[in-house]
Order: C-alpha cells, then sequence, then structure tokens
C-alpha cells in the first residue's frame, strides 16, 4: 500500500509514518497541502492521510482542491479539533473518515486498511478470498497485506481460479485461458503450474484442489 501523509507536526509525521512503515507500506509525507493534488496525479497512491490544520491551505481546502480534480483516492481526516462541524465539513468536501488526535497507530492503521478495501471493493477490479488480495489491474498478489511474486501463468491461473472459486474448473478451460500453453500442453506441465501455485495460496488459507478426472477447485482451507 502507497500512502501520502500530509502533516506539519514533524514529530507527529514521523512517529506516524514508522508506524505505518511497519505495516510493510510504502509512506511518502509532506508537511503542506499546496502540492498534494499534484502528487496524487503523478504517483499511484492508495490513501491519503490529511490533517486539517496545516499552515498555508488547511486540509479541508487541500480536499476541495483534490476532489475538484476527479481523484477518487480514499482520504482519512486527522484533527486536534473536536468541533462537530471540523468533522462534518471535512466528511462534506469528500473525506471518508477521520480520526481525532491523539489518537492510537492501532486505531489508524485499521482505518487505513478499510477505507483501503472499501474503494478497492467499489472499483470492483480486486479479487479477495481467505488472506488473499489478487490486484487484476495492477497485476499483484498480496497474502496478508505482503506481496508475493508470481508469473504470468500463475496470475493467469489464479485469477480465473478465483473467479470459479467453488467450483471445478476443467483443465482445458485453464489451458486456454494461459499465455503460451495450447491443446498439446501435457498434464504434467499443468499440474506443475497448479502444484506451484498451491504453495503460495496455501499461506492464505486457500487450497487447490485436483479432482480427478474433471480439473482444479479452489476453496478455503477449512471447507470440507
Amino acid at each position: 500500500m502507497h500512502i501520502l501523509l500530509v502533516e506539519d507536526d514533524s514529530a507527529l509525521a514521523e512517529s506516524t509514518a514508522r508506524a505505518l512503515r511497519s505495516q510493510g507500506w510504502r509512506i511518502d509525507c509532506t508537511a503542506r497541502g499546496e502540492p498534494v493534488p499534484l502528487s496524487l496525479k503523478q504517483d499511484g497512491y492508495d490513501l491519503l492521510i490529511l490533517d486539517i490544520g496545516l499552515e498555508g491551505i488547511d486540509g479541508i481546502e487541500t480536499l476541495r482542491r483534490v476532489r475538484e480534480q476527479g481523484l477518487q483516492i480514499p482520504v482519512l481526516m486527522l484533527t486536534a479539533r473536536d468541533a462537530v462541524e471540523d468533522r462534518v465539513r471535512g466528511l462534506e468536501e469528500g473525506a471518508d473518515d477521520y480520526l481525532v488526535k491523539p489518537f492510537a497507530v492501532t486505531e489508524l492503521v485499521a482505518r487505513a486498511r478499510a477505507l483501503v478495501r472499501r474503494s478497492e471493493a467499489r472499483r470492483g477490479d480486486v479479487l479477495r478470498m481467505g488472506k488473499l488480495r489478487l490486484d487484476m489491474n495492477g497485476h499483484r498478489v498480496f497474502v496478508d497485506e505482503q506481496p508475493v511474486h508470481m508469473s504470468p501463468r500463475e496470475l493467469g491461473l489464479l485469477q480465473y481460479l478465483m473467479l470459479k472459486a467453488g467450483k471445478v474448473v476443467p483443465r482445458d478451460q485453464l489451458v486456454a485461458l494461459v499465455p503460451g500453453w495450447h491443446a498439446a500442453t501435457s498434464d504434467n506441465a499443468v499440474d506443475l503450474q497448479v502444484s506451484r501455485l498451491r504453495a503460495k495460496v496455501e499461506p492464505a488459507g486457500l487450497r487447490i484442489r485436483t479432482v480427478r478426472g474433471l480439473g482444479y477447485l479452489l476453496e478455503e482451507a477449512q471447507a470440507t
């Protein structure tokens, strides 16, 4: 996950960034709101964490400019102000959630995860099963939010099996969908690719069963 953190309190920005990086996430920091819209356009951020009380243009104005440019990135607002009207203004301008300072790091991490998951679900370009997440547009796979390297063939197999989760997928369907394969591809070659993929999805609580004479079935490991 790639996050842009906008916070002008240097000590808080440093401690917050350190906590987020401990989750394996990439964090970029800035103390001002002016460059934020351009930064969001140029880089593939998954989440904007935005303090309301910034010098120069404040967080509310920064958020307004972000939304005016049509950027739909999820936004988590940070505020030291406990007034309801401040939170309402942020939500009205397009914030997705907010946290009042001081906040617990565990809550910040949980809210960040939840916002990104909701955003991905709305876009419809992410498949989830067990602890596994497949970003179909980015061609990336994560298990417990940790990236897992997969070859193009493994990605193709995984995507189709996830789309057909809980159903037996005939071998010839997989062969037809995977680049570089053809009707003459041997059973051993298919079994080898499935075996490699099986080892990578097992840590996510998933298993790929071989249904003899029929094909393959992706299911959660606890399923019977």
